[in-house]
């Protein structure tokens, strides 16, 4: 096993466990992402994100050659490649991809959004107006804005158990609100 798969593989474990405890409760409301158009070419949507079947009602994703499932929903009128982790408690969006979809937050904005491996992970905690995926949208989604140590956005529980169920089936995760 290569240096670069033990990282990931690390990396991955601590990341699940960072979000495992989710956020704390404050005085403040969180800041909202304000919801940008649904991606202007469906097909192609799907195509990235996974198969939606019609008739089921259910978005297919294939595993990646990393092991992980991603998917491509639309946060704020922009498109986003993000990893799917049923181990973490909330959306929680890099930096970039959270200025990627409107939001802006500053050093300053940083609190303690969960607790992890390594310590206290910190974060801007932010409420998603809508996400889009796959043709079925999602609305009101707790989140946070983890601006370093988060190489890629995840896409986690305040938002998937919005589906009746998740599963995965070898090389396949459904999600199904039917």
């Amino acid at each position: 096993m290569t240096v670069h798969r033990i990282f990931w593989i690390v990396f991955a474990a601590s990341v699940a466990g960072a979000f495992m405890t989710g956020m704390p409760e404050g005085d403040e409301a969180p800041a909202t992402l304000e919801s940008g158009a649904v991606s202007a070419d469906p097909a192609a949507a799907m195509a990235l994100s996974g198969q939606k079947d019609l008739w089921g009602g259910e978005i297919q994703l294939s595993r990646r050659a990393d092991g992980h499932f991603y998917a491509n929903p639309t946060i704020g009128g922009q498109q986003l490649d993000v990893m799917v982790d049923t181990g973490a408690s909330f959306v929680a969006l890099t930096g970039d991809d959270a200025r990627a979809a409107g939001l802006d937050w500053s050093e300053s904005d940083l609190q303690p959004v969960a607790r992890g491996a390594s310590g206290v992970v910190e974060g801007v905690p932010v409420m998603i107006d809508r996400i889009e995926l796959g043709g079925t949208e999602m609305r009101d989604i707790e989140g946070a804005i983890v601006p370093e140590g988060l190489p890629v956005t995840l896409l986690g529980q305040s938002y998937l158990r919005r589906f009746e169920r998740v599963e995965i089936d070898g090389d396949s995760m459904i999600l199904s609100r039917d």
